[in-house]
C-alpha cells in the first residue's frame, strides 16, 4: 500500500539524515556545473533515475533542517502525517480558490482553523485562512487594518488619505514588515520602531508617547504589531498592555505569533500569550512549531466583514458557490489559486490529539531549559530571557563567527548567530520533536571544548 511505502521511506530517510552530516560542504559552482552537465532537458530520463538523483542532491547538498541537532531557525523536524498529507494533496491536486471546486478540502481547512482560532480566544465567526507563511499573513493583516481604518483605501489607495498612516512595532519585530510597508504603498518610513525595555520587550509607555507625538504631527496611526516569540531572541511583547493602548487609541492590534503561537495549545506555556485574545488579527505558522512541512502559515482576524471588503473580487469564470452558504477563499485572501495547505495540520492534530501536540511542544521547551542549565554549568552566559526554547549565549573571549564555522566544520550541530545589544552571540532554538536530552548533553560538551580551543579575545559587554 502507498501508506506503508511512505512510512518505510520516511523512517529510512530520517535515519539517514540523523546519521549523516548536518552542514553541506558544497559550492554553488559545483551544483551548477553538475546540473548543466546532467540536465540539458534534450533527452528524456527515466523518472526513477531522476528522482533518485534529486534525493541524493537533497541529502548531500543542503543544511539538514530535519536533523535532531539542527538548532537553527524555525524549521522543525516534520512528522509522517505531513508527508502523507503532502502526498495526498499532490495526488488529488485540489484547487481551493472556490468552495464548489473543493468542498471537502475547504471544509477541512475551515474546521481546523476554527479549532485553533478558538484556542486564541477569537469568536466563532472570525475570518481565517491558510497562507504560504508568516510574511503573507502579516501582509494580509496590514491590508485588513488599512481597509478597516481608511474606508477609501480600497478604491483610491494611500494617495486618497488625508494623513500618512503609521505602524508601530519594536526592533524585535519580523523584517517582513519593512517589505510590507513598501508593497502596500505606505513606504518604509511609515514604520515606527518603538523603544524596548532591558528585556527587549516593547515599552508600552514609549509606544503611547510616540502615538501622541505622531498625532500632533498630523500623521494617522492605525496599527500596532506585538511580537509573540521574536526570531532573534524569542521575546514576547507585553500583549495585554499593548491591547489596552490599542483600545484606547482605536488602533488595530496585530500579534505576530508566527513561531510562538503554537504555545497556545500547551497548558504550561499558554499563560505567556495572555492578551492575544484581544488581537484584531494574528499570524501563526504551523510549519514552525507544529512540526509540519512547509508551507503552512495561518492568518486569523476577528473582523470577517473587514476581510471581505479588503479582498472582495468577482470573476464570472469561477465556479458558482450559491446555495452552499459559504464564501469563496479567493474573495477573502491575498491568494487566488491555492494548494490544500491545511491538510498537514489537520492530520497532525487528528493523529496526536491536542494533548499529544502539547506534549511535543512541552518536550522541546524542557530541552531548551536543559540547554540553559548545562550551558551555565559549563561557563557560558545566557543573554536572552524567554519561556520558549530559544537560547542566546556567549562566553568570555568567544569569536562567534569562527566558533560557528568550527561548529559546522566538525558537524556538531547547526546553530545561528544573533545580535543582542549590538553584540554577536550564538543562537540555538529547539524545534525538533526528535531531539533528545542526550543530544543536548553531547552538544554542550562538544561546543564547550571547541570554545576552549579558541584564543582569548576581548569580550564585548552586554547589559540587561
Amino acid at each position: 500500500m502507498l501508506f506503508d511505502s511512505l512510512r518505510d521511506e520516511f523512517k529510512a530517510a530520517g535515519a539517514a539524515v540523523d546519521c549523516g552530516p548536518i552542514y553541506p560542504e558544497v559550492t554553488s559552482d559545483e551544483i551548477r556545473q553538475y546540473l548543466r552537465f546532467q540536465y540539458d532537458f534534450q533527452e528524456p530520463i527515466p523518472l526513477e533515475k531522476v528522482a533518485a538523483d534529486a534525493e541524493r542532491m537533497l541529502r548531500h547538498w543542503q543544511v539538514q533542517i530535519t536533523h535532531s541537532r539542527y538548532f537553527g531557525l524555525f524549521n522543525p523536524g516534520v512528522t509522517l502525517s505531513s508527508v502523507v498529507a503532502d502526498t495526498l494533496v499532490a495526488t488529488y491536486n485540489p484547487q481551493l480558490a472556490a468552495w464548489r471546486t473543493s468542498p471537502a478540502a475547504n471544509e477541512i481547512e475551515r474546521h481546523t482553523l476554527a479549532w485553533l482560532g478558538a484556542k486564541f480566544g477569537l469568536p466563532p465567526d472570525a475570518a481565517a485562512t491558510f497562507t504560504n507563511g508568516g510574511a503573507e499573513a502579516n501582509l494580509t493583516a496590514v491590508i485588513a487594518a488599512l481597509t478597516h481604518a481608511f474606508p477609501d483605501y480600497g478604491e483610491d489607495g494611500v494617495r486618497s488619505l488625508d494623513a500618512a498612516p503609521v505602524i508601530y512595532l519594536s526592533a524585535q519585530a519580523h523584517d517582513s514588515f519593512s517589505k510590507i510597508a513598501h508593497m502596500t504603498g505606505l513606504g518604509r518610513n511609515a514604520l515606527r520602531v518603538i523603544e524596548t525595555r532591558a528585556n527587549l520587550k516593547m515599552d508600552p509607555r514609549s509606544l503611547a508617547e510616540q502615538i501622541g507625538r505622531d498625532r500632533e504631527a498630523g500623521l494617522a496611526p492605525f496599527m500596532v504589531v506585538g511580537t509573540a516569540g521574536s526570531t532573534a531572541v524569542g521575546v514576547i511583547d507585553p500583549l495585554p498592555e499593548l491591547a489596552d493602548i490599542c483600545r484606547r487609541e482605536k488602533l488595530w492590534f496585530h500579534v505576530d505569533a508566527a513561531w510562538g503561537g503554537a504555545a497556545i495549545v500547551s497548558p504550561s506555556l499558554r499563560q505567556y500569550l495572555a492578551g492575544i485574545e484581544d488581537a484584531d488579527s494574528i499570524t501563526c505558522d504551523a510549519h514552525k512549531w507544529f512540526s509540519v512541512s512547509m508551507a503552512c502559515g495561518m492568518f486569523f482576524c476577528r473582523h470577517p466583514g473587514t476581510v471581505a471588503r479588503a479582498f472582495r473580487a468577482q470573476a464570472g469564470y469561477m465556479p458558482n458557490s450559491d446555495g452552499a452558504q459559504v464564501s469563496d477563499p479567493y474573495t477573502h485572501s491575498v491568494q487566488w489559486s491555492r494548494r490544500f495547505i491545511g491538510l498537514k495540520l489537520f492530520l497532525s492534530l487528528a493523529e496526536r490529539g491536542e494533548a499529544g501536540q502539547a506534549a511535543m511542544i512541552e518536550h522541546q521547551t524542557h530541552l531548551g531549559n536543559r540547554l540553559r542549565e548545562l550551558l551555565l554549568g559549563s561557563g557560558w552566559r545566557i543573554v536572552n530571557s524567554t519561556p520558549l526554547p530559544l537560547v542566546c549565549f556567549t562566553r568570555e573571549g568567544l569569536d562567534v563567527p569562527a566558533f560557528l564555522a568550527d561548529l559546522r566544520s566538525h558537524q556538531v550541530a547547526w546553530m545561528s548567530e544573533a545580535k543582542v545589544g549590538g553584540v554577536r552571540v550564538v543562537r540555538a532554538c529547539i524545534t525538533n520533536y526528535k531531539t533528545t536530552e542526550a543530544d543536548i548533553e553531547d552538544v554542550v560538551e562538544k561546543i564547550t571544548r571547541l570554545a576552549m580551543q579558541q584564543q582569548p579575545s576581548q569580550l564585548s559587554s552586554i547589559s540587561f
